[in-house]
């Protein structure tokens, strides 16, 4: 995960509450389609960075997530989103995606060929 000076470096980005190990902000840019604003949330605990993404009547898109990765990880990260098994769904927000990274180790990938 990038540093937390280089998070705050980003223009459209604007930080509400920080804390030891997280962040509320939103991200506000008019290359988006509306809603252009995005709240995020952001933590780097339990062994685990994650951010949270969601608008109030969409889900975001593919691309705005890329931009939301890029802004929190380096270009060479892997993260990811999970589809976990139906019984341990948590869905506190009809419009929330999440991205995460376990913090310590690298992502295993399917060879590029499989692709």
């Amino acid at each position: 995960m990038r540093t937390i000076s280089e998070i705050k470096s980003n223009p459209h980005i604007k930080i509400l509450n920080m804390g030891f190990d997280g962040m509320a902000c939103y991200l506000n840019d008019k290359q988006y389609k509306p809603p252009r604003e995005m709240a995020i949330i952001a933590s780097w605990c339990g062994g685990w960075e994650h951010v949270s993404v969601s608008l109030q009547n969409r889900c975001p898109t593919w691309d705005e997530m890329c931009r939301i990765k890029d802004i929190f990880w380096g270009e060479e990260e892997c993260v990811v989103q999970f589809h976990p098994p139906r019984s341990e769904y948590v869905n506190n927000h009809p419009y929330c995606l999440h991205l995460w990274k376990k913090i310590g180790e690298k992502a295993d990938l399917p060879p590029k060929e499989f692709v």
